[in-house]
Order: structure tokens, then C-alpha cells, then sequence
């Protein structure tokens, strides 16, 4: 195993690349060389990394040569047309988008929850990173389906402006500046206005009449946890919040949970953090788990409709949890346990 890994981004200009190289400097990632790759309007431009400037390359074929590790966070199209170069170049792709998630040769890991999975890797030369709501969902999801099973769950979720990219972040803003001053405004990247709004779409609609953003919860959470029997129905929302996802989450288990023991589980599970005090008003908000790892738990309580039911409410920073930083664990649990295993390691 070497001391030292040469990583690639792929979109290293976008909100979730610049996310990756704050991550890999907190964490202290044991990079040789960092590359940052990007559209040809943004080659040649510099970012700061660790104190040196660093100049962004054009992303092409051919740019992954010594590369040991390429994270891509570009999305589905980019990677669907360079993912394979720099497999075949040496190195492994962790990525971001959702062009592999449901691929059978292709593992989808949260590596506080799968990480035996990580070998699977070798089939195709690429891990897939879950869609970010999914991930703050099924952080809280895990440790209450290892206690009780499971059977359906029924989520809504409240996503921050931001998981639409910088556009998203622009809107709100501008939308917002907009109505102080009593101007109009317009709509690009979300389909109506955003501010003092919230959207019940989140991607395209399908022929179930769900959006793909619903169907990715679905699919992805019985892949990563392993369980086909799973039934999840969700319905996902925009609201004009800047950063962290929040899920209103449902629960129906083959085995009764009280509510203690749900906190006492999550409490002890990796990555979350339990904040339930309601009469105090102390439950989790955006506010607070913007620029945080941890997903956080609240609003725990048992479903007096049902027999074995529990509903609760889970924030996550869906740049950090969500994408980035999930991708960046992946690479660590990579190193840990297949590093040695790769053609270019």
C-alpha cells in the first residue's frame, strides 16, 4: 500500500467539488497530487489547496494518467463519458452522480453501513455514492432496521436550494432580494419561484407519477441496506432553505421500538446525533447541521396508529453527508481495505 494517493475531481469547480477539497484538507487525506478537472471555460483558472495554487485542467480522456483515485462529482453524463478512461488509466471511481447507483456490478456504499461491500469495486473499477437525501435519510434508517426489520417507510423530504447546484443558490437569493424591493423576479432553475415557496417536484416526473428524486430513495435504500423486501413511498419537496436537507420519516417494523430504545440506537450508531427535547424546543433545523458531518436525529416518538410504528425527523448537510464528504470516506474505507489490490496503487 502506498503512503500517498494521486486524486483526481472531476467538476472541481462545482459546489460539490470545492466541498471535496475542503473535506480531503480537513480530514487530512494522504494526497500525492491533487488534480482538479474541469469544463474547458474553467481550465487554467487557480484554486487554492493546503496554501499552493493549483491550476484547473481541461477534463478529456486522456487526463488521468497516474491518477489513483478520481472522485466526479459532475454529474451522470460526464461520468458516463469519462469514467471509463480513468479506469482504464489505473485508478478507481468514486462517484457522485447516479449514473451507476442501481448497476449490479457497481456498489453503492455509505461506508458506516455497507463497507463490506467495498470489494465490489473490482468488477467494473467504480463505486457509486447515493443520491444525498437518501444517505441523511438512511443514516437514521440503519440502525432502527438492525433492531427491529424494517417493512415500509414513508418519507418527505425538505431539500435545501443548494442540492440544484449554484443556480439553485442564485434564485433564492435573487428571488428573495427581488420581493424586499418589490421587482419581479424570474424562475430558471426550479420550475416555479422559490422564495416564500416550497416546490412538490424534484426532478422529472415518471410514469408511476413519482419524480426520480422519490424513486432514488426507494431503490437505493434496498440496495444499501440489502433488503429487497423494503417498501419505501416519498414524496420530495424544495423549500427555500440555503444549505442541510430535512426528512420527515415514518417507520413500520416487523418488531416493536419504543421511542428510548430508537434513541439509544441511533445515539450509539456512526455519524448521528440524537437531539430530541421538544418541550424544550430543542429538535434538529437545518441551521443546525449546515457545515456539520453528523446527521441529526429528533422528533422521536412512537406512531399511536400502528402497532409497531416510529416517526421521526432527520437533517443532513446534503453537500457534506449527502455527497462530498460520504465520497471521501468511501476513499479512505478504499485505501483501507483494497488499496494494495489496484492496478495503479
Amino acid at each position: 500500500m502506498k503512503d500517498r494517493y494521486n486524486v483526481a475531481i472531476v467538476g472541481a469547480t462545482g459546489a460539490v467539488g470545492q466541498e471535496m477539497m475542503d473535506i480531503l484538507d480537513e480530514r487530512n487525506f494522504p494526497i500525492g497530487e491533487l488534480r482538479l478537472l474541469a469544463s474547458e471555460r474553467s481550465a487554467g483558472k487557480e484554486i487554492e489547496f493546503k496554501g499552493n495554487k493549483l491550476t484547473i485542467r481541461k477534463l478529456d480522456h486522456d487526463c488521468f494518467e497516474g491518477i489513483d483515485i478520481a472522485l466526479f462529482s459532475a454529474g451522470s453524463s460526464r461520468t458516463k463519458e469519462y469514467a471509463d478512461s480513468a479506469v482504464k488509466a489505473g485508478a478507481v471511481v468514486i462517484d457522485n452522480s447516479s449514473a451507476y447507483r442501481l448497476d449490479p456490478e457497481v456498489p453503492l456504499i455509505i461506508p458506516e453501513i455497507n463497507p463490506e461491500a467495498i470489494n465490489g469495486y473490482k468488477q467494473k473499477g467504480i463505486i457509486a455514492n447515493p443520491n444525498c437525501t437518501t444517505a441523511v435519510t438512511i443514516m437514521a434508517l440503519k440502525p432502527l432496521h438492525d433492531l427491529g426489520k424494517i417493512k415500509r417507510v414513508i418519507a418527505t423530504s425538505f431539500q435545501a436550494v443548494s442540492g440544484a447546484g449554484a443556480g439553485g443558490l442564485r434564485e433564492l437569493e435573487q428571488q428573495t432580494r427581488a420581493w424586499a424591493n418589490s421587482e419581479e423576479s424570474e424562475s430558471e432553475t426550479f420550475p416555479h419561484p422559490i422564495a416564500f415557496n416550497v416546490i412538490p417536484q424534484i426532478d422529472i416526473f415518471q410514469d408511476n407519477d413519482y419524480t426520480k428524486e422519490e424513486m432514488k430513495l426507494h431503490n437505493e435504500t434496498r440496495k444499501i441496506l440489502g433488503d429487497e423486501s423494503i417498501n419505501l413511498t416519498a414524496t420530495t419537496v424544495r423549500v427555500p432553505v440555503f444549505r442541510a436537507h430535512s426528512v420527515s420519516v415514518n417507520i413500520e417494523t416487523e418488531d416493536k421500538i419504543t421511542a428510548s430504545e430508537a434513541r439509544e440506537a441511533l445515539e450509539k450508531f456512526p455519524g448521528v446525533r440524537v437531539s430530541d427535547d421538544p418541550k424544550n424546543a430543542v429538535y434538529p433545523m437545518p441551521l443546525d447541521a449546515a457545515g456539520k458531518d453528523d446527521c441529526i436525529v429528533g422528533r422521536i416518538r412512537e406512531d399511536f396508529t400502528i402497532d409497531n410504528g416510529l416517526t421521526f425527523w432527520v437533517v443532513g448537510d446534503q453537500l457534506r453527508k449527502g455527497a462530498a464528504l460520504n465520497a471521501v470516506q468511501i476513499a479512505e474505507l478504499f485505501i483501507k481495505s483494497n488499496g494494495q489490490n489496484t492496478n495503479g496503487i
